[in-house]
């Protein structure tokens, strides 16, 4: 199912480090202060970033999918972040809770067989999930589990994206200097 600003919080790291940074902006929306809080999605961009860690194994012909690939990764160009969080700062009458995601999450299955046909490799190759819990321990479970997280508030208020899909995000971060 897709979450949007509305849903419950979950109960892993995350949602807790989520709940937590929120409830520090308690002060400020009591004092009627406007609060603009985003929510920001795997951020894809030049020279950093998850997919500078997945790309080594790709570009040698042996990449693929994390776990079982069913999860979903909720991702943003970061133009599109830099769009965004400007837009928040430049709309007074924004404020509350946005969701700093792409309009399309992906399944890690399709994430990797994107990569792979803006790479020209193959992405077959599967990365078992015990492996990642292994190497990375409980950060692992970030990885393995997903969630559909859609930017409802900003479409619906008039944001639009720039990169909303993902193999035109991929083609132009993978086009990119590293320093932009």
């Amino acid at each position: 199912s897709s979450l949007d600003e509305g849903a419950k919080p979950g109960s892993d790291f995350l949602a807790a480090l989520c709940r937590d940074w929120e409830a520090a902006l308690a002060p400020a929306i009591d004092s009627d202060t406007r609060v603009a809080i985003a929510r920001i999605g795997v951020v894809l961009g030049p020279g950093g970033g998850a997919l500078q860690k997945m790309l080594p194994p790709f570009r040698l012909g042996i990449g693929g999918p994390l776990g079982n690939g069913r999860q979903v990764v909720s991702w943003i160009h970061l133009d599109d972040l830099v769009a965004l969080l400007r837009w928040l700062l430049e709309t007074e009458d924004q404020s509350g809770v946005f969701n700093a995601t792409a309009p399309n999450p992906v399944t890690m299955k399709e994430w990797a067989t994107c990569l792979g046909q803006v790479l020209h490799r193959p992405a077959f190759l599967p990365v078992p999930g015990f492996m990642l819990r292994l190497a990375l321990g409980e950060v692992a479970e970030v990885l393995l589990t997903g969630q559909r997280v859609l930017p409802r508030r900003a479409t619906e208020n008039g944001f639009a994206f720039s990169f909303p899909g993902m193999r035109a995000a991929l083609e132009d971060v993978l086009a990119a200097p590293a320093g932009r």
